[in-house]
Formats: C-alpha cells, sequence, structure tokens
C-alpha cells in the first residue's frame, strides 16, 4: 500500500507538469497506480495497529467460548484447538489462535536434558507416565501410559493401563514387540521396584522375574542412576508429548476405545512428526533401525502365568509346593487347576470358575485358610451359595467326569494377553 509521502509526492508532480510516464518511473509505481492516486481527492485510509488487531479478533469471536471450554477441560495445544475450530470453519491463522490462549496458559519451566545418541537397534528407553483420574468404562478410575521409545529412530509405542504391576509390564512390552516387529539388544529403565531391587554404587540388581522375562527375548536391562531421570530424555519428551497433544483430545471413555485411537495417533501424527534432534520422522528412520533389531517370534510368547493341578482334600483344602490353601468344602475330591500370578497370589478354578484366592504362604506358616469356605459345612441344604461363591452344579457330589487339560487354561490366559 502507498504511503503518505508518497501520495502527497505524486500530487506535487503532477501540479508541476509531469507526465503520468515520467511519475511512474520517478515513484517506481505502475502507471495505473499514478493515475489513480492523480484522481483520488482524499487521503489513502490506513488501519492502525489497533483496528488490524480488532479484525483478527472478530475472525476468532465465533468459537472463543467453544476454545475457552476446552482450556477449562485442559487442552493447550493450539496445534490441537486449530484442528477442531477448523473443523467448525475456523479460516484464520495461528497466530491469532496463539495470542488467545497465550494469556490462559501456564509456560512449562525449561530444564534443559543431555540426549544419549544410540547405534540403530541397540537400546531403547521405556517408562510410565501418570495420566490422573479418568471416568473410564463406567467408573473413575488412575490412568498410566506405558511409553518405550527405540534410541535411533525415536519410533514410539504407547498403551494405557489401569496399572503398572509385573504382569501388566510383561503384556506391554510383547504388545510393544510386535508393533515394531522386533526387539533392541538393551532397555533403559528409571528405577521402578518392578524392575530394579537395589541399585547403589556398588550393585544393581533387577527384579528376578524381570529380568528371566528379558533374557527370554534376548535383552539386556540397563538402569539409570537415581534422580537422573534426563537420562531417559527421549522417553520423557515422548511421555508430555502424549499428555500435551493426544490426551487433549475428545477421547471416548473406553479403555479400549482409547488404546484403538493412541495407535491411530502413533501412526498417523507422532511417529511420522520430525523430530527435533533427528530432524527426520521416527517412521524414516525406523525403516533402517528395524533391520538391526533382535528377532522376537521365532518361539512362543513368554508364559506369564503357571498352571498345576490338584486335587480337594476331604478338608476342602489343596496342595501348592508344599503349603496348603483352602477352597469352599463343597468341592472336597474335585481336581481343580491353580494359577500363579505375578503379584505373589494363587488362583484355583474349577473348570472356567475361580473358586478361591489366597496370597503366597511365605515363611514358617504351613496352611491358610478362609472362615467363610467352610460355613456351607453348617448348611443343611445343598447348593446354597456362600458369600462372595456361586451355587456349584455338582455340589457335594465328588469330582466331575470331564476334566480340561492344562492347555485350554494357558491358550485362555494368551487369548486375554493379546487384547
Amino acid at each position: 500500500m502507498i504511503e503518505i509521502g508518497e501520495f502527497f509526492m505524486i500530487k506535487e508532480l503532477y501540479q508541476k507538469g509531469w507526465t503520468i510516464s515520467a511519475i511512474a518511473e520517478e515513484t517506481g509505481f505502475d502507471r495505473k497506480t499514478v493515475r489513480k492516486y492523480i484522481n483520488q481527492s482524499e487521503l489513502p485510509q490506513y488501519k492502525t495497529r489497533k483496528q488490524k488487531k480488532v479484525d483478527k479478533k472478530r475472525k476468532l469471536e465465533d468459537y472463543e467460548d467453544y476454545i475457552l471450554s476446552r482450556l477449562k477441560e485442559g487442552t493447550t495445544n493450539c496445534v490441537v484447538l486449530l484442528e477442531e475450530i477448523q473443523a467448525m470453519g475456523y479460516k484464520g491463522q495461528m497466530t491469532i489462535l496463539r495470542d488467545f490462549v497465550r494469556v490462559y496458559r501456564q509456560k512449562p519451566n525449561k530444564q534443559g536434558s543431555v540426549r544419549y545418541e544410540t547405534p540403530p537397534g541397540l537400546q531403547a528407553q521405556m517408562d510410565w507416565g501418570e495420566l490422573g483420574e479418568h471416568f473410564v468404562d463406567g467408573k473413575l478410575q488412575k490412568l498410566y501410559v506405558f511409553v518405550i521409545v527405540l534410541g535411533f529412530s525415536r519410533m514410539k509405542y504407547m498403551e494405557i493401563t489401569t496399572t503398572m504391576n509385573l504382569e501388566q509390564l510383561m503384556k506391554c512390552h510383547m504388545n510393544a514387540f510386535a508393533y515394531f516387529n522386533g526387539v533392541p539388544k538393551q532397555i533403559l529403565y528409571d528405577n521402578m521396584k518392578t524392575v530394579v531391587i537395589k541399585h547403589s554404587p556398588t550393585e544393581i540388581r533387577f527384579n528376578r522375574k524381570f529380568e528371566e522375562f528379558l533374557a527370554y527375548y534376548g535383552i539386556v536391562p540397563k538402569a539409570c542412576k537415581p534422580a537422573r531421570p534426563q537420562t531417559k530424555g527421549k522417553v520423557e519428551s515422548a511421555v508430555g508429548y502424549l499428555k500435551k497433544n493426544f490426551m487433549q483430545r475428545k477421547l471416548e471413555p473406553s479403555l479400549i476405545k482409547m488404546n484403538e485411537s493412541l495407535q491411530i495417533w502413533l501412526d498417523n501424527v507422532a511417529n511420522k512428526k520430525p523430530n527435533q534432534t533427528t530432524k527426520e520422522a521416527p517412521i524414516e528412520r525406523f525403516n533402517y533401525e528395524q533391520d538391526h533389531l533382535l528377532n522376537w517370534n521365532e518361539r512362543p510368547m513368554f508364559p506369564i502365568n503357571k498352571w498345576t493341578q490338584s486335587t480337594v482334600s476331604p478338608q476342602g483344602l489343596i496342595e501348592y509346593e508344599g503349603k496348603q490353601y483352602s477352597v469352599p468344602i463343597r468341592f472336597k475330591g474335585v481336581n481343580v487347576k491353580v494359577k500363579q500370578t505375578l503379584d505373589h497370589h494363587i488362583e484355583i478354578y474349577d473348570d472356567l470358575e475361580c473358586i478361591a484366592s489366597h496370597p503366597l504362604i511365605t515363611g514358617k506358616a504351613q496352611s491358610l485358610t478362609q472362615m467363610d469356605h467352610y460355613r456351607e459345612k453348617e448348611k443343611k441344604e445343598k447348593n446354597v451359595t456362600t458369600k462372595g461363591l456361586a451355587t456349584h452344579h455338582d455340589s457335594l457330589l465328588g469330582p466331575k467326569v470331564e476334566q480340561r487339560s492344562l492347555q485350554v487354561y494357558e491358550e485362555q490366559s494368551k487369548a486375554g494377553e493379546t487384547k
């Protein structure tokens, strides 16, 4: 747009007798522009900075209430908000939105971290992230996210869970191996209790069962120095990105649906976004790194649950590893299946029904009983339901004729792990 000084200069040169062509050559303006301002009697109208800001703000006015409602829900990521209001018809630019949101968002404290670059296939970093309480599957519950990042490519796998126990940790690892179609030679961990039992200047001791799990796939665990989370800078960054981007989207209140959306987000957003350090998308570098990963599917999946068989004694007890545990008295004489879980409990099954659960006995104690298992002995009628137990159609009638192979229960467990 022409400046006011240039406007007056054109007017003055014309009054002095200059031709339009001569004025155009002198000022550098097009002849049509020169003629326009010669014939214009009023000064050009210029918008002040304040007016420009008002015009920009008007573009966002129809969406301000929606944006404020999303900000109250905790969504402050402008990329996410821009996608949503563009779908509603917003035609403005990102800068207008950023200026509006800046007032409402808190600036994070930036802290430098050291990035350790590793060769392809050598190392991954793993950690849990806490996502707070959410109303999921009909109830308010704490959610966590399992995050593992391959060091060379920054390829990420994530999974939302309701627990961080050892069994869940192993399942998430195997899901990640399937996602990567391979495993790294090393995985770097924080000092979480399910992984590291002791970490001192002279000794690092890992959870025996988890170490066996990793060894099954040929993986060597590595532990960070205590109070040094920046050692796992890649995975720490991934957890933060998930919270600021994915978790601020509108998600269905279902754990299954959330994880389905998470996988779509990983494939279409997180693993396609160029990394700030490598300047490349993780999926592009992963195409090279995948050839350097160890094979993982040449053997059966690591068995998480241990099944055995036992027969209920006339006293309503089963024997497991030299110790005795009670079951409801009506199951005396029945052959049952016993499953040891990773949280140091046993679960006792008749067919597919769990009829009792106990913590594993430690120390000198030889037996563990529950009084509810014997109360039905005092009842005269058969097939009466006791507290917390369903009526059994073969009560007090002895063992069943049909017996299931333990393979059925192993397959049932594996089916549950792949969900």
